[in-house]
């Protein structure tokens, strides 16, 4: 059955869905968007938050998980690990025909390990261990900690999503962390084909943070300036993307098997309500690449989004744009790492709030059995 999503399947571009809940799990949802060709999932600590607080599906799990002593983390990880695991279980069929190169659910490590690179490492080798099976990513944030744990991760055969990334500049970081973490694998004499990885390039909130500096400058009116960075930016990480992996450096890798490190766009549902909703979704389709979409994005992308090669047209407006909006005293470098760090802080917030959510809910379950 042909739809956007398997039309964009042949132009190169993976459709994966952000978003995971027990309901769409036991549900059939999930395998209904996976027979569309939804061919991957994304999680963070907000989607599981939204999961576990607002929904009695994980009650009787976490009446018991509590009832054996477990604390209020030890008791969010294993009831995601559950979902992540049955997640991927239903995925691994399209990972098997991909050869390894599709079909992964993705877990993030803690947002308050976003600044400490060994505990990064050591929560990703765990939880990579602990979910045991070859079709999952741990997500790892692009901060300047978690780049030498992105090296070290690969470099022992984990796959990693690499998440949080806006500037070019932290991009350049994470393929060199790839691309290292490859060699040492190689070196060590282990198979690098069993190893994938993406990088999470975020979009929409590009956007939405230059048009508040622009709005700050008295700009804002000026079309020409607004709700055109989140593109220009992506299309530029695109062409370094292409840029790193056609060296011979990376030939020589790719011989042996290994992938390229697939740019994934993140957050790529429309906040501006001015906008299309599926602009981040149709600006940026081209091969090698993934477009994760929570709910509402798929479903507008599945009713109405146009499916063209888009993704390698007009770099170098997007290159003038980019000056420009400097020259209109907007610093990209500033406003991406801003990005950055309300993007660390919103994902720990998340965090605290799911685990104090179960905190409160084992001790109503716990009264109301009493």
């Amino acid at each position: 059955m042909t739809n956007s999503i398997t039309r964009v399947r042949d132009l190169g571009q993976s459709i994966w869905y952000d978003n995971i809940s027990r309901a769409h799990l036991r549900s059939g949802e999930l395998q209904r968007l996976i027979n569309l060709g939804v061919s991957g999932l994304t999680s963070n600590p907000t989607i599981f938050e939204k999961a576990i607080s607002e929904s009695s599906d994980y009650d009787a799990d976490l009446d018991a998980l509590i009832g054996a002593g477990k604390g209020p983390s030890a008791v969010f990880e294993a009831l995601a690990r559950d979902d992540i695991r049955a997640a991927a279980d239903m995925l691994r069929p399209v990972h098997d025909a991909a050869v390894g190169a599709d079909g992964f659910a993705s877990f993030e490590v803690s947002p308050h390990l976003a600044h400490d690179t060994e505990g990064t490492v050591r929560a990703a080798t765990r939880l990579f261990a602990e979910l045991d099976r070859p079709n999952v990513m741990i997500k790892v944030p692009g901060t300047p900690a978690g780049i030498p744990a992105i090296r070290r991760l690969i470099g022992s055969g984990v796959n990693v999503n690499v998440t949080l990334i806006f500037s070019l500049e932290a991009y350049a970081s994470v393929r060199e962390a790839y691309i290292s973490g490859l060699e040492d694998l190689a070196a060590a004499g282990e198979d690098v084909s069993r190893v994938a990885s993406v990088a999470s390039f975020f979009v929409s909130r590009v956007d939405t943070s230059v048009n508040a500096r622009l709005a700050e400058l008295g700009r804002d009116a000026e079309s020409r300036l607004a709700s055109r960075a989140a593109i220009a930016n992506a299309k530029l990480a695109y062409r370094d993307f292409k840029t790193t992996f056609g060296t011979p450096r990376f030939s020589e890798l790719a011989a042996k098997g290994a992938k390229a490190q697939r740019p994934l766009w993140a957050s790529t549902s429309t906040k501006n309500p001015a906008l299309s909703d599926v602009l981040y979704v149709e600006s940026l389709i081209g091969p090698d690449t993934v477009n994760t979409m929570p709910d509402a994005t798929l479903g507008a992308f599945l009713d109405h989004g146009k499916v063209a090669p888009t993704l390698e047209k007009e770099v170098e407006a997007a290159e003038v744009h980019v000056t420009a909006l400097e020259a209109a005293g907007v610093s990209m470098a500033s406003t991406t790492a801003d990005l950055l760090d309300s993007g660390v802080k919103a994902f720990a917030d998340s965090y605290d709030a799911l685990l104090a959510n179960i905190e409160a809910k084992a001790k109503r379950l716990a009264a109301a059995g009493a």
